[in-house]
């Protein structure tokens, strides 16, 4: 047996024992506390992560000091005890010491039956887990307790050709081995990888003198919390077990509830000193821990014994009532309850979520690149969604990708599935705005949109029709229909909000193209909108023809009449967003994209337009190639359209003044803001602002109301971030496009990346996706460039950011520290970027508020 010499291999847990959660675990850490607490927890010895990790490697600490530090013929547990309780570890393994001779002792003392279930226990758990024999020959049934017994030692003789061990020494020599090195294991790796833990996560053991839990007087086991998992509501949850061992309660069906229950016998009424004990431990860790614990406890002949304390594994919604609760209680102060909550976690209370004991059928996997959960028959096309909607038939859109086209499927569909695209892509950044669970760039499918079918990498097909469900939190595609959990913003979820707009110093404001979006927005508090990006008003009900009908006009009246039909809708659309944000800031982008997005690229939808336009099919064809470009996304589009084709940008700004003038006349007053997309020359500016200027000007003289307005530029051209100081000279406002400032940047395609994104950041030559995460040092340097070189030209000016990177705590950081004003994001990720916020604030040092009461 060799001696680890270099570090100590044990440490007894004592109030004044060095230890630490990153040395020794969570467990240890936390028993170590209970200990401080005076807490009856039985001897307990602490295994560091060193010393596990040298017994994997074959280094074997010296074991007849650790069993000194117990009373002889004492019986012992062994526990894992890793940094993170969340990383898990390898099951406990129970009664370490019995023996031949031990258990005709234990026969004496507790019985022959109890000693039999004992020792059959860690023979089990031995044979399966230790000598990794298979585990259907230690399946023995406890009805006859001895016969079970006799019949695991002879199946063990029989597998391994030799006696059960009897030294105690060896028995946990053993134990310790097999636990360090299932650690170690691959699976075990990828386990605890998939939650978070880094790839060398340590992982300690604590050795613990058994209280039996069976024997003569009242003896038991069970476990105890204070708050339910699920729901964060406060209650007294768990189980007791009489003559058992471990965690015997939370499986038996003979076990008592703890408080008194109309179903059945209780701890409560039973033993009441016990269950008044219990209760007294948990309100002491609650408040000296500062947090919500799960106790286990043994009761050995009317003797309470707390074994364990871990933090309650919890919900993501409880996770936010727990940590309000503890602050409204004075346990904690507001700002560690705005630290306990990770921001991201909000995004699940937004949204219905797959159960938790839910039976997942995964199909395929992809991006999750908006979260929630949704179910419904699979549909292959926006018209078929649309249809089915009209029926009350809920449907998943999948497609090969999205196209702004798509608009209308995607308002109706439950969720959306594509094949292409990354966490930037048409389907993401609109299913975020929506609101819409959505998976991107699913890997192992194939979409065949002629046969209408869905086949997975496992050869499974799917049609439309099937019902499958999509879970856009995790990227799993589920076949069936699995139960759901409805979202959560109850009364826990607004006051945590609410503490965090009390000590965040940056705005957020909300991208949202839509009434129905704004409305979100202001459900969840932000602070106006930062980007309303008007194209996606023009691909609703009869609106998309009469864009079409402007695109074939050949005269720039022949472009005003058709526009002049659109006028109308949008101002009436304008006039909804002021409504619904009631004087907070609008931010309206005039018209982005490439005209032939607006067109159609099949032959059937061509030839309906021809129809709808009364137009020979040759000359539609003709008009959609004539408009065609190489490179649509750096072609004839944003203010590049806006100062070819004048007429869309002075129909959007007589319908935003007409608009602001009506609310004017109500006593309602608005400024709206009025962005300039794709900018990369000051001249561009200059020509747009003359023209914007001049319909403020008609149509103030028109409609006698005086009104003002913010003229201000998006920034996504690298050009345009170099000649910031230029540019802000004509500009009331500078909103980084983050989205397409990084494609521009990398000059890379943001649907194209999926396809080598992974290779690349495994291969570290990005340290992650660029679209996912803000690159601080390539975009990073284009926005304070542009935000240093705008100010120094324009004192005062307002700096924000409005692309997808805009709810990140990243993107958030870098803006407060280079005194941006806003950030703006999708609806649905404006209480992530809220909350993101404070936390940022807090650890910027800001005094600390005083706890609440």
């Amino acid at each position: 047996m060799q001696h680890h010499s270099n570090i100590k291999d044990f440490t007894v847990i004592t109030p004044s024992a060095p230890m630490a959660a990153n040395t020794h675990g969570g467990r240890a850490k936390c028993l170590q506390r209970l200990v401080r607490l005076e807490m009856p927890v039985p001897k307990t010895v602490a295994l560091p992560f060193e010393a596990v990790k040298g017994i994997a490697d074959g280094e074997m600490p010296d074991l007849r000091a650790i069993l000194a530090e117990f009373p002889e013929n004492a019986l012992l547990s062994v526990r894992p005890s890793s940094q993170d309780p969340d990383w898990g570890g390898p099951g406990a393994v129970l009664n370490i010491g019995i023996n031949d001779a031990r258990y005709l002792q234990l026969s004496e003392e507790i019985g022959p039956d109890a000693s039999s279930l004992m020792y059959l226990r860690f023979v089990q758990s031995y044979a399966v887990h230790v000598a990794r024999l298979d585990p259907d020959e230690f399946m023995q049934a406890t009805d006859y307790p001895k016969a079970a017994l006799a019949d695991a030692l002879a199946s063990y003789f029989d597998e391994m050709d030799e006696d059960f061990p009897q030294a105690p020494a060896q028995q946990l020599g053993e134990v310790l081995r097999s636990m360090a090195r299932a650690w170690e294991g691959t699976t075990a790796r990828l386990l605890r990888q998939a939650k978070g833990a880094p790839a060398d996560a340590g992982l300690g053991l604590v050795v613990q003198e058994m209280t039996l839990g069976v024997g003569q007087g009242i003896c038991g086991s069970g476990v105890i919390q204070g708050v339910d998992a699920t729901s964060g509501e406060r209650r007294i949850i768990g189980r007791y077990l009489g003559q058992s061992q471990g965690r015997d309660a939370l499986d038996a069906d003979r076990a008592i509830y703890l408080t008194k229950d109309p179903r059945g016998p209780s701890l409560e009424e039973r033993h009441p000193e016990i269950y008044a004990q219990l209760l007294a431990h948990l309100d002491v860790s609650r408040r000296r821990l500062r947090e919500e614990m799960e106790h286990e406890f043994t009761v050995q002949n009317g003797q309470l014994f707390i074994l364990d304390g871990l933090r309650v594994q919890r919900s993501s919604r409880a996770s936010v009532k727990v940590a309000v609760d503890l602050a409204k209680d004075g346990v904690i102060s507001k700002e560690e309850a705005l630290l306990r909550v990770p921001p991201n976690m909000l995004s699940e209370l937004l949204h219905r979520q797959v159960s938790d004991k839910a039976t997942r059928d995964v199909v395929a996997t992809g991006i999750a690149a908006s979260p929630g959960a949704a179910a419904g028959q699979i549909t292959f096309s926006s018209n078929e969604a649309q249809a089915l909607a009209a029926q009350n038939e809920p449907c998943i859109l999948v497609r090969r990708e999205t196209a702004p086209e798509d608009i209308r499927g995607m308002n109706v569909a439950k969720g959306v599935l594509t094949e292409r695209g990354g966490m930037t892509s048409h389907a993401a950044v609109i299913g975020r705005g929506l609101g819409l669970p959505c998976i991107v760039g699913a890997t192992g499918i194939t979409i065949s949109m002629r046969k209408k079918t869905l086949t997975t990498s496992d050869g499974r097909a799917f049609r439309a029709g099937d019902v499958i469900t999509i879970d856009g939190s995790s990227g799993q595609v589920l076949a069936g229909e699995p139960p759901l959990i409805e979202a959560a913003l109850d009364g826990a979820f607004q006051t945590l909000l609410s503490w965090a707009d009390e000590v965040r110093d940056i705005g957020v404001r909300a991208n949202a193209d839509t009434p129905v979006d704004a409305q979100t927005a202001r459900n969840f508090a932000a602070e106006g909108i930062g980007l309303c990006r008007t194209e996606h008003m023009f691909f609703v009900g009869d609106r998309l023809t009469v864009m079409r009908e402007m695109i074939f006009a050949d005269t720039p009246e022949d472009r005003r009449a058709a526009l002049d039909r659109l006028l109308p809708m949008q101002r009436d659309d304008f006039g909804q967003l002021f409504e619904i944000m009631a004087g907070m800031p609008v931010c309206i982008r005039l018209f982005d994209p490439p005209l032939h997005e607006i067109l159609p690229n099949d032959r059937e939808g061509l030839r309906d337009l021809a129809e709808a336009l009364d137009l020979p099919m040759s000359d539609v064809t003709r008009r959609v190639e004539e408009l065609s470009e190489f490179n649509p996304m750096l072609g004839m589009r944003g203010v590049r359209l806006g100062i070819t084709v004048p007429e869309i940008y002075e129909m959007q700004a007589q319908a935003i003044f007409e608009a602001t003038a009506k609310a004017a006349a109500k006593g309602v007053t608005i400024v709206p803001e009025i962005m300039i997309p794709l900018v990369s020359a000051k001249r561009e500016v200059e020509l747009v602002k003359a023209r914007v200027d001049g319909v403020a000007a008609a149509v103030a003289v028109r409609s006698g109301q005086t009104f003002d307005y913010r003229l201000g530029v998006m920034v996504e051209t690298p050009r345009a971030a170099l000649r910031a100081g230029d540019i802000a000279q004509h500009a009331a406002f500078l909103s980084f496009g983050t989205n397409d400032l990084t494609q521009m940047t990398y000059g890379l395609s943001r649907d194209d990346a999926g396809r080598f994104m992974s290779a690349y950041v495994s291969q570290h030559v990005y340290d992650e996706d660029p679209f996912q995460f803000l690159d601080l040092d390539g975009v990073g340097e284009l926005l304070q460039i542009g935000a240093e070189r705008g100010r120094a030209a324009h004192e005062g000016i307002t700096l924000a950011i409005c692309g997808e990177h805009g709810a990140s705590e990243l993107a958030i950081q870098f803006c407060r520290d280079r005194g941006f004003d806003y950030v703006s994001c999708s609806p649905f990720r404006v209480p992530v970027a809220r909350l993101s916020a404070a936390q940022i604030a807090i650890r910027g040092n800001k005094p600390p508020m005083t706890p609440a009461a």
